[in-house]
């Protein structure tokens, strides 16, 4: 198990980790595409639940 960790330890140091403005610019778009993506699922439910109640109606 101590190998192991150690074999870890040696890997994450050839690791390229980005910079401060790198991170910020992937933060920005994981967020933005969050966004975008939670507000397509919330339109087509909506969507989805309109057509539900319209047929239900009927």
């Amino acid at each position: 198990m101590f190998k192991f960790f150690k074999n870890v330890a040696r890997e994450m140091r050839k690791v390229s980790w980005p910079k401060g403005r790198e991170l910020t610019r992937y933060t920005i778009t994981v967020l933005a595409t969050v966004a975008f993506v939670a507000v397509f699922f919330a339109v087509v439910d909506l969507g989805i639940s309109q057509v539900l109640e319209l047929i239900a109606k009927e």
